[in-house]
């Protein structure tokens, strides 16, 4: 018997026959959120999935974590770009469009340094700027 052909999982009340099943895993799930969450909440997004047998879900994170996370290195990964095509002409393609973007990278690095330095040297210029003003008043002789 399938779990959604049970007799109890149209919703109804059932006065006669077993405990209704659904009952017990409410509570069951409530009482799991309650000692361990992190269980409570996996099965039941194992439960809003449509109960996947084990090896749908075992596919389904190998997929996941192969297209999403796998060789992920910062920002020097593109490690998710790493796994043979078995096509030459697009893996020379994504071979010069890899070493492109990390040319472009590079550039935004050095631009990005370049602009603290610019920004460092304003506040010392103002900072000075500021600190020359203070002497100046003080050598005149008017403490503020």
């Amino acid at each position: 018997m399938s779990y959604t052909s049970a007799p109890w999982s149209s919703g109804r009340a059932c006065r006669h026959g077993p405990f209704p099943r659904r009952s017990i895993e409410i509570g069951a799930i409530v009482i799991g959120f309650i000692y361990a969450w992190p269980l409570a909440a996996a099965y039941v997004v194992w439960k809003l999935m449509g109960y996947p047998a084990l090896n749908e879900m075992k596919s389904f994170a190998e997929r996941s974590f192969r297209n999403g996370f796998s060789g992920f290195s910062g920002f020097s990964g593109f490690g998710a770009a790493r796994h043979d095509s078995g096509n030459w002409a697009f893996e020379e393609y994504r071979r010069k469009e890899i070493e492109r973007l990390e040319e472009e990278r590079r550039r935004l690095e050095e631009e990005s340094r370049a602009f603290t330095e610019f920004v460092d040297e304003l506040k010392r210029a103002r900072d000075r700027e500021q600190f020359d003003a203070f002497m100046a008043r003080r050598r005149a002789g008017s403490n503020f």
